[in-house]
């Protein structure tokens, strides 16, 4: 083995032990967001290897408690494949953020860190790359990390969640606590806290004309366009007087 190749080893070992400590808040963190997961879904009447394949095949943590909790409710398999979409678009916008940083990746080393970005590993990932000094290889410790935790998490839930009945510690609560986390970390202005209450009356509105769970996917959408229109409108007429 040559000088430059043992460099080159060392380097890549260098970059992901810098990976692992940097998701090390984020494998913790899933652990017990996955645990309630798998007990739910395990509540909802999946198996615990049908835990861990959803897990694999979608690594969404909201998607898969909206999956899990729609499935409970005898939700039709299109509308469960349909509202996981809806909630998984921000991925694109995620994905397309760090695309910036990853110019020179093969297209098959993007498709495998793609799979792994999340909100958790998007912001951490992003915050390094912004820092200038931060690898593919560093990112896609991160992303894969933070995965098996997630995935070994949920299977786990799927087997503990046998012996727990379903309410018990207010796991039946986790998804609406993770939701209201998410939103408050959001609620960073007037605007946005306009265009939550709004969504919030128009799902309760929707909710009594709407099928299903589609009510959720067309009050946040509504919430969110009206909020768009209402702010372009303001900076327009801010734009007019100042002219």
């Amino acid at each position: 083995m040559t000088e430059s190749q043992r460099a080159s080893q060392d380097n890549i070992r260098q970059n992901i032990s810098r990976g692992a400590g940097a998701a090390w808040p984020v494998f913790l963190g899933y652990i017990p967001l996955g645990l309630a997961f798998g007990v739910i879904a395990r509540n909802a009447g999946l198996q615990p290897w049908q835990i861990g394949i959803m897990s694999v095949a979608l690594f969404a943590g909201s998607a898969q408690f909206i999956a899990a909790s729609m499935l409970s409710a005898g939700a039709g398999f299109a509308s469960i494949i349909i509202t996981t979409l809806a909630v998984n678009l921000r991925h694109f916008l995620m994905s397309s953020s760090l695309s910036v940083y990853l110019g020179n990746v093969s297209k098959r080393l993007l498709s495998l860190f793609a799979y792994g970005v999340t909100d958790e590993t998007f912001a951490v990932n992003l915050i390094k790359f912004r820092g200038g000094s931060w690898s593919f290889s560093s990112a896609l410790t991160v992303n894969h990390v933070s995965n098996f935790s997630w995935v070994a998490s949920t299977i786990a839930g799927g087997y503990v969640g046998e012996f727990i009945p379903e309410g018990a510690f207010g796991i039946d609560y986790a998804l609406v606590a993770m939701f209201i986390g998410l939103l408050s970390m959001q609620l960073r202005g007037r605007k946005y806290v306009l265009t939550a209450l709004c969504s919030g009356v128009l799902a309760v509105v929707f909710s009594l004309l709407l099928p299903g769970n589609f009510y959720i996917m067309a009050a946040s959408m509504a919430a969110a366009t009206g909020g768009v229109l209402i702010l372009r409108k303001i900076r327009q007429v801010a734009q007019n007087e100042r002219a």
